[in-house]
């Protein structure tokens, strides 16, 4: 499963090579998810980690729910042998995962890139429609507002007429005011995405460097000397500015005893995190696991006696809406009208 020592994933033909994180036990879903939704090839799990290649944009990314985190692959590779090397060598051997392939990190970067600016593209086209749809609204609710002003400018003495007038201006300058704090409002929810996608120049990319180390190699070297490192390898080999507090780009490495992953985090927020769950209860990805066990089919009814704070039943109502879903009084209603009919 691993690539030979010094090689890198490179982009094959048919899509971009990426890799997310699972819980425990929940690769096989993954496996099976990443198969479905994103017609997905070069398949292959290990504890933890998910590997596979597809051509499909970062909307359809977004929407794999046993997944923790997604990632953009640069390089997947043996593990370093802590036992037959000393700390400087093991050190710079981790340098040579920028030095030796320099090409397959621009190529990582350059998709990545592809990907938040076809994103941005689509969320500014959504925001358009939705722009459309206000300006409509307020034209339909402004001639009213016209009419009503007609009438009361009618009713008005002309000695009051021009106060009148003033607190129409007033009105209009807040009403601005308004609406450019809302459209700076937006521009900062975006601002991350935006610049990382927009042109700028490789010599200006801020970025940081996440190190995981475990079994052997973390006993060796620790995780804070590795980004060290690294951040110095790309800063020589890029020109790259670090920038701990506010990168546009982030660097995951995790090295153990069975290999050694490089990728760049897709998604500022976990796929795991759902806008449609308010109280967590149940891990959301496990939630939807249980729930792909089920089977459910268009039309069938949804029970869940225990559902606490109904998170199976949230993931399954968003996965599959053409079901009916009973929470738990109904159930309990259900399920006492039947106990009862039965014993009599």
């Amino acid at each position: 499963m691993a690539a030979a020592r010094g090689e890198s994933e490179s982009r094959p033909a048919g899509g971009a090579r990426f890799f997310c994180t699972a819980g425990r036990g929940l690769e096989p879903f993954l496996v099976r998810e990443v198969r479905t939704r994103l017609a997905a090839t070069q398949v292959e799990y290990i504890s933890g980690k998910v590997f596979f290649t597809t051509s499909y944009d970062l909307n359809m990314l977004k929407k794999l729910k046993s997944a923790e985190r997604l990632f953009l692959l640069i390089k997947k590779q043996f593990p370093l042998s802590a036992a037959l090397l000393s700390k400087g060598k093991i050190l710079n051997e981790i340098q040579q995962l920028i030095n030796d392939d320099p090409g397959s990190w621009l190529n990582a970067i350059s998709i990545w890139k592809n990907l938040l600016e076809f994103d941005v593209k689509k969320e500014k086209n959504s925001q358009k429609d939705d722009n459309i749809l206000k300006r409509k609204a307020g034209e339909n609710e402004s001639i009213i507002t016209k009419k009503l002003k007609t009438e009361e400018m009618q009713k008005v003495e002309k000695t009051h007429r021009e106060s009148w007038l003033e607190e129409q201006k007033e009105d209009k300058v807040e009403q601005r005011e308004s609406i450019t704090t809302g459209e700076k409002c937006r521009k900062e929810l975006h601002n991350g995405v935006e610049r990382a996608a927009g042109p700028r120049n490789q010599n200006d990319l801020p970025f940081r460097v996440s190190c995981r180390c475990s079994g052997s190699i973390g006993k060796a070297v620790t995780a804070q000397e590795v980004g060290r490192v690294i951040g110095i390898a790309l800063m020589k080999q890029f020109g790259w500015k670090a920038d701990l507090k506010n990168p546009d780009l982030e660097v995951f490495v995790h090295l153990n005893d069975l290999y050694t992953v490089v990728g760049i985090p897709v998604l500022r927020v976990p796929l795991a995190s759902r806008t449609y769950i308010k109280t967590a209860g149940l891990r959301s990805t496990i939630a939807w696991a249980m729930a792909s066990l089920a089977e459910i089919k268009a039309g069938a009814f949804v029970l869940d006696p225990m559902c606490g704070l109904g998170t199976i039943l949230l993931e399954a109502a968003n996965e599959w809406p053409n079901c009916h879903y009973l929470q738990k009084v109904l159930i309990s209603l259900f399920l006492t009208f039947h106990l009862g009919k039965s014993l009599s």
